[in-house]
């Protein structure tokens, strides 16, 4: 799967000029990217699109132009990016009321552990969370996680055959779940998946 390098990136002086319509190109893309489960959970299925948009805008946001910084945040988002056998998403817990929110995320302890994808009645995949640091504690989980979700062969071709994807959450305090992934976010995570 595309990697992004050094040559992938814009310099800074180019983003800058650029920067809108690649921003409204990624937007229109993460469209077909973004699973809702219940109110207040939010699975962005990241790729080399989305994670290169990200750098650019750490890019800019820091202003980093030396050749060090910005092979850091290769490193820090490469593994953000699918490599053919799974999908990687960024999962957002979304409580618009900060104090609503604090309670929600002492309730919702190991939740990331519990979300899954279903590939046309296969058994069920969960989440592999926060391998790149423990985003949690006895207190609270956080309300950014990030997703692996592992693939098999058979799952791989199902989903290449056109069928149907479901998704959802198996946490006692939180439980939501969609039968049939809408057909365009089905649709684009199948391009992440490799023959």
């Amino acid at each position: 799967m595309p990697e992004i390098t050094r040559k992938s990136l814009m310099p800074l002086e180019e983003y800058a000029t650029k920067r809108a319509d690649f921003r409204a190109e990624v937007m229109n893309h993460k469209r077909n990217r973004e699973v809702h489960l219940g109110e207040h959970i939010t699975l962005m299925f990241e790729d080399e699109l989305t994670m290169r948009y990200q750098i650019q805008e750490m890019l800019r946001a820091e202003r980093i132009f030396e050749e060090q910084g910005i092979i850091d945040e290769l490193d820090a988002y490469n593994p953000l990016i699918p490599d053919g056998s799974n999908w990687k998403a960024t999962m957002l817990i979304e409580y618009p009321d900060e104090a609503e929110r604090r309670e929600a995320l002492a309730r919702l302890i190991g939740v990331e552990d519990s979300v899954w994808v279903q590939v046309a009645g296969q058994p069920k995949v969960y989440a592999v969370a926060d391998e790149d640091l423990e985003r949690e504690n006895e207190e609270k989980t956080s309300a950014v996680h990030f997703l692996r979700f592992e693939l098999d062969a058979a799952m791989k071709d199902a989903l290449k055959q056109g069928q149907p994807l479901a998704m959802g959450v198996d946490h006692a305090q939180y439980g939501e779940s969609i039968g049939k992934v809408p057909e365009n976010v089905r649709q684009s995570l199948v391009t992440d998946l490799d023959d």
